[in-house]
């Protein structure tokens, strides 16, 4: 899809903050996370919801999401994760590509579901990619 803002992203049209990916998959630090590490996890096929993406094109991202939230888990030493993904407004979905945030929790720090304050710097972003893609 042409003007789809994650389609732009997978074409590098749009910088971003890549952590991994794969053939049918790619995974970027959100510009607006909730915790440190929030990782969008999306698939390169195009498909606006959940409900219009071909099985075959789900079950090809499905090792990259599992490896993505591994990878946030061994190096960032998060306790848990909330793997979430909405579609369509009414629930949440802002972005019209499907795509599932990966949300990193630490014992003792609330997960609000609003975006970190204060805001990671783009600098503090990047280098946390470099150090997951490493």
């Amino acid at each position: 899809m042409d003007d789809c803002l994650f389609c732009k992203i997978i074409r590098q049209e749009i910088p971003s903050l890549k952590v991994f990916e794969d053939e049918h998959a790619y995974a970027f630090l959100d510009i607006n996370p909730f915790q440190r590490g929030h990782t969008l996890v999306v698939p390169k096929f195009h498909a606006k919801e959940i409900f219009h993406l071909p099985p075959e094109e789900l079950a090809g991202m499905m090792p990259a999401l599992q490896r993505t939230a591994c990878l946030l888990k061994r190096k960032l030493g998060c306790d848990g994760m909330v793997i979430q993904q909405n579609n369509a407004p009414i629930a949440g979905q802002t972005v019209f590509h499907v795509h599932f945030h990966l949300v990193p929790c630490y014992e003792g720090v609330p997960l609000t579901w609003q975006p970190l304050d204060p805001k990671p710097t783009m600098e503090e972003l990047q280098a946390l990619a470099e150090h997951l893609r490493a």
